[in-house]
């Protein structure tokens, strides 16, 4: 959804308002959809934790997703491992296997409970559970982008912020996070039109890029088990596909210079695809690659375009 505007009561965080029948939430200048929490019970915790685990994984490097029946072989991999570019990968592989290993007792936590054995917050188990999460929290800052751009922590801390927090305000936090990734969006693709599209080659281009950029906020915001994810989701592929096919059009005597800056433009142009595409995926603010990406474009800037 569009950000507030200043005809309208200015809202705070938290305020909710239905539009066409669908409801919305406001965080830190953005109107999200809204879902509402689960029930917080310990099956429906479960489900989640499994759901973030799944997405940590799957927005992480590969080869870390170690079975939790492995950690012992993982720990003594890590401990034993010199090299320092060895020694990060393994403390990824370590926390991965640390992860698998709390879901894998929390599932056994749930079935226990099923049965009528009730597990209290005090049990061995629930605190082996909790340390398992706690460790993996922290060697989490290890764990990078499967695209290498930079770690993401905010996705490795969600199961461990499931397992601790009330299922309520875990949604709080994952708005927040939502709010903070349309803002990063929202900085990249203001970066592209300001530094691309003062140029007549490639001034054609601003319409496509702010309706990407809407497209991958709608994405950002969107949970996978909503129908509405058969519309939104081809639309931001299909908006992509079109950003990363824009050619512009040179002149007949442009130089081997105007040639090569504007390669490099559209080498560029599809680089903050890439990153919006990453930021929405994630559902998680990447500050340091939005960051470093402005600079990379501020520098090809001073260069003047053609």
């Amino acid at each position: 959804m569009a950000t507030a505007t200043d005809s309208a009561p200015r809202p705070v965080n938290g305020d909710r308002r239905i539009v066409d029948t669908n409801e919305y939430v406001f965080y830190d200048g953005y109107w999200i959809r809204y879902y509402a929490p689960l029930q917080d019970t310990l099956a429906n915790r479960k489900r989640l934790i499994d759901s973030l685990t799944r997405r940590a994984f799957h927005h992480t490097e590969a080869g870390i997703n170690t079975p939790g029946k492995s950690l012992e072989l993982a720990r003594e991999a890590y401990e034993h491992e010199t090299d320092p570019e060895r020694k990060r990968v393994n403390a990824a592989m370590l926390a991965g296997a640390l992860f698998n290993r709390a879901t894998d007792l929390f599932t056994s936590i749930v079935d226990l409970g099923e049965l009528g054995v009730q597990v209290s917050h005090n049990n061995e188990l629930m605190r082996e559970c909790s340390d398992c999460f706690q460790e993996a929290l922290t060697l989490g800052q290890q764990v990078k982008h499967h695209s290498g751009c930079e770690g993401i922590d905010e996705v490795w801390g969600e199961p461990f912020k499931a397992f601790t927090m009330p299922v309520d305000e875990f949604y709080k936090s994952r708005f927040v996070k939502i709010a903070q990734s349309m803002r990063d969006i929202d900085l990249v693709a203001d970066c592209m039109i300001e530094v691309f599209c003062s140029s007549p080659l490639f001034a054609d281009i601003k319409d496509l890029i702010v309706d990407y950029a809407a497209a991958a906020r709608q994405t950002a915001e969107t949970m996978k088990k909503d129908p509405v994810i058969f519309r939104v989701w081809p639309n931001f592929v299909a908006l992509g596909e079109q950003l990363d096919a824009f050619k512009p059009v040179l002149p007949d005597d442009a130089d081997q210079m105007m040639r090569m800056r504007v390669a490099y433009g559209r080498d560029l142009i599809q680089e903050g695809r890439r990153l919006i595409g990453y930021i929405a995926g994630a559902r998680v603010p990447m500050p340091n690659s939005t960051q470093g990406y402005i600079d990379k474009c501020k520098r090809y800037k001073k260069a003047s375009l053609p």
